[in-house]
């Protein structure tokens, strides 16, 4: 999806989207022109108004995309319960829209629990932080952490919890993701 960059788009019909970085809501409108600054883990970031928003994966049609298949959904234990290589690679299809890495090698993620309920099924619980306290897309990075940890097969609940002990630092992040930055 990195050959999407800066590709010019125009808005085909009416669509909910978020302002960068506040976390606000917004309506697109049909015919508004923009381009996309970032296309990753199914989500795109627009430039458009001179305001950086993001459009959910399900609405890439008003841009003329046809939302990614996520093959981690179909990966499953023997056992029906859910695969944990598959939780790991759902959230490495999560980024904060204005950092072009994943959450996961950002070091966004401090924990990951899986446990099996009676039913069958897995409840999972991840703790994870922010690069900022103060970062208004937040609440969404985790609910899109959240929503696409429970689309994982043998998933039955996901809890998301926003922790700040410890605090993030650059030296949380992965090494090859050092180098996507250029911080090597």
């Amino acid at each position: 999806m990195y050959n999407d960059i800066d590709e010019k788009v125009i808005i085909d019909r009416d669509c909910e989207a978020t302002l960068i970085p506040f976390g606000n809501k917004i309506t697109l409108k049909k015919g508004e022109e923009g381009h996309i600054t970032q296309a990753l883990g199914g989500s795109y970031t627009i430039m458009i108004r001179g305001n950086l928003v993001r459009i959910e994966g399900k609405d890439a049609d008003i841009i003329g995309k046809i939302p990614e298949i996520q093959p981690w959904m179909e990966q499953k234990n023997t056992d029906g319960r859910v695969n944990e290589k598959a939780v790991w690679d759902a959230m490495r299809t999560c980024y904060d829209p204005e950092i072009p890495v994943n959450v996961v090698d950002l070091g966004l993620i401090y924990s990951c629990d899986i446990s099996n309920d009676e039913d069958g099924g897995s409840f999972i619980e991840i703790k994870m932080t922010l690069t900022a306290p103060g970062c208004g897309m937040g609440d969404m990075i985790a609910s899109e952490v959240k929503q696409k940890v429970a689309g994982v097969h043998g998933t039955s609940d996901v809890r998301v919890e926003l922790v700040w002990d410890p605090p993030w630092d650059r030296s949380m992040i992965t090494e090859s993701a050092k180098l996507q930055l250029g911080m090597l």
